[in-house]
């Protein structure tokens, strides 16, 4: 296991790099660093690696993104989504254990890609999603994160629909995104996962690079107008969607 982690120092410098800047996206978005560090990482790294990893990373961001703020997140609309997100995952993982769910990972990206371009030349979209609207996003946000890794963009949809402040939306997301992740590390902990300690020595050096990265975003976050913020939001989630389409066909 050690030897696979074992990697040229240009290699280590291109993956600290690449996460850096992944992570000035989720200090923003409170999600989308896989976005930019997965492909970059499974140059170097396979992807047994790559997901109990950036998972390690990404919970450590979540928490670190939301130390100060936490106060500002909307604790009522995550009472909501956490306990969906819950139940979603577990159908996520029957329909991972019992089918091939390719064509889910199609029309995932098919709807990320149709929302934001709506979303960024539409005249007027709409913004204000009612209540129940988190019955449907927290259930199809926990399946794709189950199947896929690749739900955030689902509950940011419904935050940015539902939050009138993008703090308020960059803690929530966050938040919720680190509970996800602190449930996947958990089990890969259980799973013995963890116990290849180049891998989490890996984590320890990519750390300061995640620090720097969140530390950026949340700057950058508070120049930003709300306009501005979900602009950048519909972005992130059309490179989300158009990487999940990608993907289905290559």
């Amino acid at each position: 296991m050690t030897d696979a982690i074992a990697l040229a120092p240009s290699a280590y410098l291109i993956i600290f790099l690449t996460l850096s800047c992944a992570y000035v996206i989720f200090g923003i978005a409170g999600f989308g660093s896989a976005l930019l560090a997965s492909p970059v990482l499974a140059l170097y790294l396979p992807v047994t690696k790559i997901v109990p990893l950036l998972a390690l990373i990404d919970m450590c961001a979540a928490f670190f993104n939301v130390r100060r703020d936490a106060r500002k997140a909307d604790w009522p609309e995550l009472r909501r989504l956490v306990p969906l997100m819950v139940v979603g995952s577990l159908v996520g993982a029957a329909i991972l254990l019992t089918t091939r769910p390719v064509l889910l990972e199609l029309a995932l990206g098919v709807f990320a890609v149709g929302y934001a371009l709506y979303s960024l030349i539409g005249k007027k979209p709409q913004r204000h999603f009612q209540p129940l609207a988190v019955l449907p996003f927290g259930l199809i946000g926990g399946v794709f994160s189950a199947l896929f890794g690749s739900g955030g963009f689902v509950y940011v949809i419904y935050l940015a629909g539902r939050l009138g402040d993008k703090n308020a939306i960059r803690i929530t997301q966050s938040t919720l995104i680190g509970l996800s992740t602190m449930t996947r590390v958990i089990i890969f902990a259980l799973a013995g996962v963890y116990l290849d300690t180049s891998l989490l020595w890996l984590a320890l050096v990519l750390a300061p690079g995640m620090l720097v990265g969140v530390t950026v975003g949340r700057r950058m976050t508070l120049k930003m107008s709300r306009e501005q913020f979900l602009r950048l939001i519909n972005c992130v989630v059309l490179a989300s969607g158009v990487a999940l389409i990608v993907r289905y066909f290559f």
